[in-house]
């Protein structure tokens, strides 16, 4: 049998990293770099960081994720399968939404079901449409059938856009989560306030609330937290590091699976041209990426999606290597060179403006011309992200590698970015997730980011390092591999020293 079980609550999900003893108390004001007007409450809606913040705050997933992207129970007391299709969950007891109904299998049913609702939208849509039935199997069980065999089931259910909540939910003007703080105001794009939940079922929280805003500016997010007007910051300027640093300002460092990639569609006449594809990636200089563009805060990729801290990523794979003679001979062969190639870029997709001024020198040193078309951040990801032939992309962690690959490169995945299809690689994510025998699944894996490193036509030159900036007098912080500000997740571990007085 599969599964998990509990062994203490939420709050006490383990970290390598040592903390001191918190104590309760104070009001912590957060910075985020993203904030729009369609920001949501709505779980299956999330979609940005800030949303993804708030989630983490007002809600509870059945499953959690530790630092190194390790699978918790959480709102499931037990979570067991015999043979990965079909799934049960038993909810832990005397668990409470805000408004004070207890937690049952009903909330359960109706927050999952509710994804496969095409007019809720939901963000992970194509996920929920392998849970082929939910149902109530008690007043605390539930049981899920899923379309497929899937070891990483428990790992879906730990995404934020799964949480739970309260059964015939319809509208999200606040939050009536299980999560350790309540929502008190609420305005899309301005602010956001948790105060903690006194009735909170796991650990912690430890601050009394937490105000919650977005400074899209860099400068004046930093100059915010340098003036004290709030405590803590997510994304920052690699920059701007030496001036946090000096300013007596700590910097938290989370090696995340983040990575902006370069992705050639391969159903264009663009790339049908043999050797173009290739060409790209010898004109990519990763280490000057890393050292120039990300300053050193981040990890040299190898054109396949497992970041190297990840267990299953395949280290034999010989390394990209930057050779602007190998391109020029593959783009002669091809016909391409001379000819003008139109690459997309933008601020929405960090460091892609960067990155491409790099690649247009690289070409141009070897005759080729890229004309570079810097787009604006607003709209880019609704009207050129997929869109255009030759552009730029961000993928955020996901927990599991069967996730990266079935989200980013399946066949019928709609993210699949380069619209690489190949029906090898989807039987073999297939048989990855529906076997136990993590040896086989690691090979599986190892063989996997080979197929996309030479077959698909994503460039993934570097992984981020995620930067967050915090004052001296708050605590609890530690890096996370799932994402910026601890996996977003922040809110129930961090406390202010001597209780913020």
């Amino acid at each position: 049998m599969a599964g998990l079980a509990t062994g203490g609550a939420r709050g006490a999900v383990p970290s390598a990293v040592p903390v001191a003893a918190p104590v309760r108390g104070g009001h912590l004001r957060v910075a985020g770099a993203v904030g729009s007007t369609a920001e949501t409450l709505d779980p299956a809606r999330l979609s940005m960081a800030t949303d993804y913040v708030r989630g983490h705050m007002f809600y509870d997933g059945l499953t959690a994720l530790d630092d190194a992207l390790v699978v918790h129970p959480a709102l499931a007391e037990t979570i067991e399968s015999d043979d990965l299709t079909t799934w049960h969950i038993r909810l832990r007891r005397d668990v409470r939404f805000h408004d004070g109904a207890p937690l049952g299998a009903a909330d359960v049913v109706f927050s999952l079901a509710r994804h496969k609702i095409p007019s809720v939208g939901a963000q992970q849509y194509m996920l929920a449409r392998t849970m082929d039935t939910i149902r109530a199997t008690g007043p605390r069980d539930v049981e899920i059938v899923l379309t497929a065999p899937n070891v990483d089931f428990p790992a879906i259910l730990a995404m934020s856009n799964f949480a739970i909540i309260r059964d015939g939910t319809g509208r999200f003007e606040t939050a009536n989560g299980t999560g350790p703080f309540t929502c008190a105001e609420f305005v899309p794009g301005i602010r956001t306030l948790g105060r903690r939940n006194a009735a909170f079922w796991g650990d912690g929280p430890f601050v009394d609330s937490i105000e919650l805003i977005a400074i899209p500016d860099e400068m004046a997010r930093h100059n915010a937290l340098m003036s004290g007007d709030v405590d803590l910051i997510a994304s920052v300027n690699p920059r701007l590091v030496r001036m946090v640093q000096a300013g007596g300002f700590g910097l938290m460092e989370s090696p995340v699976g983040t990575y902006t990639d370069l992705a050639i569609r391969l159903d264009t006449p663009l790339a049908r041209a043999p050797g173009l594809v290739e060409a790209i990636k010898c004109l990519l200089d990763r280490e000057q990426i890393r050292r120039s563009v990300f300053l050193g805060y981040s990890r040299l990729g190898n054109d396949q999606p497992i970041a190297p801290e990840s267990p299953y990523c395949n280290h034999d794979l010989p390394p990209a290597v930057h050779d602007p003679d190998r391109a020029r001979f593959l783009l002669r062969r091809g016909g391409f060179l001379g000819e003008r190639i139109p690459l997309v870029c933008s601020p929405a997709a960090l460091g892609s403006v960067d990155i491409a001024v790099l690649l247009q020198y690289a070409a141009r040193r070897i005759g080729q011309d890229l004309a570079v078309r810097r787009v604006p951040a607003d709209g880019y990801w609704t009207q050129y992200w997929m869109k255009a032939p030759f552009g730029f992309g961000n993928v955020n962690p996901r927990p599991a590698p069967s996730l990266i690959f079935e989200m980013g490169f399946a066949s019928a995945s709609p993210w699949n970015e380069s619209r690489w299809r190949d029906p090898r690689f989807d039987a073999m994510l297939a048989e990855a997730r529906a076997t136990r025998d993590d040896a086989r699944r690691r090979q599986l894996y190892g063989d996997m980011q080979a197929m996309i490193k030479g077959g698909s036509g994503v460039c993934i030159p570097n992984f981020t390092t995620s930067l967050d900036g915090y004052a001296p007098h708050v605590r609890g912080l530690r890096p996370s591999q799932a994402g910026q500000l601890m996996g977003y997740d922040f809110a129930r571990f961090v406390w202010l020293d001597g209780g913020g007085a």
